[in-house]
């Protein structure tokens, strides 16, 4: 039986991707969001809020390609209560369970998949039923922003750089008296952008089931961004214009 971290992360993912379904089959692709605030012209020297990074998170008329759904209080409190093994790992578990590294002064979240190619007018129901399932094999990617007063958003972003040496060889990750293994953490594709960027790919054991995660975190001034991609089929992609959204967003 999985354990309780890797259930919640597949049925996250899960939950995201059927909601591409209608849209696969047919559907309008019409995103119904009201249009996304403009960021700011530059960051604060001080700390955001919750609500002044809901403002500057990505948001549906970002992302007309993408799917977007609110991170649930039940997922915050799971993420919360994140423990590792290695105390220098935590910042890894934290980044992957949408939880702030730190004494942030202010966070935002939401989740996103990418919408698969549309079955053409008049498709069979089997192109139909394939549109589905690639649907459903869509990476579904978790975004947070966190952000600082002083130096604590260069702190956080140090203790993930760190955490990919210290960690390479794995650790485990504890939520609701639950642990998963981590196996390894590996660097991921170079991301450019903010002030300072870095990406893993980091492989769980979920029950003998080898399943990949891409983890990247982008920095600008107080601000991180950080984003963890999952895909059902256990191989997630990079998730790049999703990252490209978020840091125009932030300006």
């Amino acid at each position: 039986m999985r354990s309780a971290f890797v259930r919640r992360t597949v049925l996250g993912a899960s939950a995201v991707s059927l909601a591409l379904l209608a849209t696969a089959c047919g559907g309008s692709d019409k995103a119904d969001a009201k249009p996304s605030a403009s960021a700011p012209a530059a960051p604060a020297a001080k700390g955001r809020t919750d609500a002044e990074l809901g403002g500057v998170i990505v948001a549906q008329a970002d992302l007309p390609d993408h799917v977007l759904q609110a991170v649930t209080a039940e997922e915050v409190a799971a993420g919360a209560g994140s423990a590792s093994d290695k105390a220098a790992c935590l910042p890894l578990a934290k980044a992957q369970s949408v939880t702030a590294i730190g004494a942030a002064t202010g966070t935002a979240r939401v989740k996103a998949v990418a919408k698969p190619k549309q079955p053409a007018e008049g498709a069979s129901v089997e192109e139909k039923a394939k549109a589905a399932m690639d649907a459903l094999g869509s990476t579904a990617t978790s975004v947070t922003l966190e952000s600082y007063e002083g130096k604590g958003a260069q702190e956080a972003f140090a203790s993930l750089k760190s955490a990919g040496s210290a960690c390479a060889g794995g650790y485990t990750i504890t939520q609701a008296g639950e642990t998963a293994k981590v196996t390894k953490v590996a660097d991921g594709t170079p991301v450019t952008g903010g002030d300072e960027a870095l990406a893993y790919t980091i492989e769980h054991d979920a029950d003998g089931e080898m399943l990949s995660t891409q983890v990247v975190v982008v920095r600008k001034a107080n601000t991180l961004a950080v984003f963890s991609a999952l895909s059902l089929t256990g191989k997630a992609e990079q998730p790049t214009a999703l990252v490209a959204a978020q840091l125009k967003k932030l300006g």
